[in-house]
């Protein structure tokens, strides 16, 4: 999980429950619409009930605060449960999740700096998991196939890119560094989940907890991007880093068959990809010295309509005219986004498109408003497949 800038989240508030403050007494269950409220502020995160029912949970967001801030449910061992980022000032979200039985924290994130200020609540009962429809089970086992596939095949992708870098073949390595990330960015939300992965294979410079120093402690992809298109120099140091990056995904691609998967956490990770785009590729900051961010773009968005293909079945029934506007949104935003593709299609993992610095401004805006309207009903998918 790196701590990069994201946009807002403005999607639509679930009625509020009164919350309780940390320091004073907490409920111990959720109030009687089901509705878990979690109130943040720039020094608090108070929460309305510190125990409720295992299952389909609602958590009810609303920042008080005057620092953007993000809401995590973490595992005993930090690992995400579920989470919701970049809630701004003022305003309100909602994280429709799926919990079983057992411990928790809830932590808020000020200024999505830190550790955040934490809260242990407990999801309660006999069941460990939800009672799942077949669909739901085809969609998970669909989902968790998908996800291994992209992994194990970002490794060869990715040893050619380091390969190059260990070479001091510059050129070789400025075009094999965006085709070794979309395995990467098709499934990020998974691998954030680890906690501990993300900011050592993708953080950018800005993005390090303050303290670190980026001359030492800044490993990954885009400290190699910054030696090969800023620097233009590969010394000792970017080929220990190349050996580094290989271990760190190595490492993934052990620990991503473990990752806690449920419809809602699928759904949930679409929108998430969709935030990548709005906050890092849209506004050129995620690949700001190579400017390949309509490749990640692409990875993001066939990650994010991954899901909702898989979970499409589920949600028609629930509320069929959601998924009516996701089948228009997403055809519409990836027609649009391929009108700057400049190779033939023919390769999924090799596609290419124009260098980011060269679309004009009133471009940029298209693909941000068309971003902008596949989000809002995307944020709806986890409650649709949740009813």
């Amino acid at each position: 999980m790196s701590v990069r800038p994201r946009p807002l989240l403005l999607g639509a508030g679930t009625a509020m429950a009164v919350a309780v403050t940390l320091t004073g007494c907490t409920q111990k269950a959720a109030s009687g619409d089901g509705v878990v409220t979690v109130t943040a502020t720039d020094t608090r995160c108070t929460v309305s009930a510190t125990e409720f029912p295992a299952g389909h949970v609602t958590f009810a967001l609303e920042n008080k605060g005057s620092k953007v801030t993000e809401v995590y449910v973490l595992f005993p061992d930090d690992r995400i449960a579920a989470e919701r980022e970049n809630i701004g000032p003022g305003t309100r979200a909602s994280l429709v999740t799926e919990l079983k039985a057992g411990d928790y924290e809830i932590a808020c994130k000020p200024g999505m700096r830190g550790d955040g200020i934490r809260q242990e609540v407990r999801a309660t009962g006999r069941n460990t998991a939800t009672r799942r429809s077949p669909e739901a089970d085809a969609a998970v086992a669909g989902y968790r196939s998908y996800v291994l596939a992209q992994a194990e095949q970002t490794l060869p992708r990715a040893k050619a890119f380091t390969d190059a870098v260990k070479a001091g073949d510059i050129e070789k390595a400025k075009k094999l560094y965006a085709p070794s990330r979309i395995g990467w960015e098709r499934t990020e939300p998974v691998a954030e989940s680890f906690g501990d992965i993300d900011p050592k294979v993708d953080v950018r410079e800005d993005g390090l907890e303050d303290g670190p120093d980026p001359a030492t402690d800044w490993t990954g992809w885009h400290r190699l991007e910054k030696a090969l298109w800023q620097d233009e120099t590969i010394g000792d140091r970017e080929k220990e880093l190349a050996d580094r990056l290989m271990t760190d995904l190595e490492d993934w691609v052990r620990r991503v068959g473990t990752a806690e998967i449920t419809p809602t956490s699928m759904a949930n990770g679409a929108k998430e990809l969709l935030d990548e785009v709005a906050s890092g590729k849209v506004t050129g900051e995620e690949e700001r010295y190579s400017h390949t961010d309509l490749v990640d773009f692409k990875a993001n968005l066939e990650g994010a309509r991954k899901s909702y293909d898989l979970l499409k079945p589920i949600a028609a029934k629930n509320d069929p005219a959601l998924t009516r506007e996701l089948d228009r949104r997403f055809a519409e935003l990836t027609a649009q986004l391929d009108t700057h593709r400049t190779d033939k299609g023919t390769d999924e993992n090799a596609y290419e498109y124009v260098s980011y610095d060269k679309v004009p401004q009133h471009r940029r805006k298209e693909l941000s408003d068309g971003v902008n309207a596949l989000a809002e009903p995307l944020s709806r998918l986890a409650a649709a497949v949740a009813k």
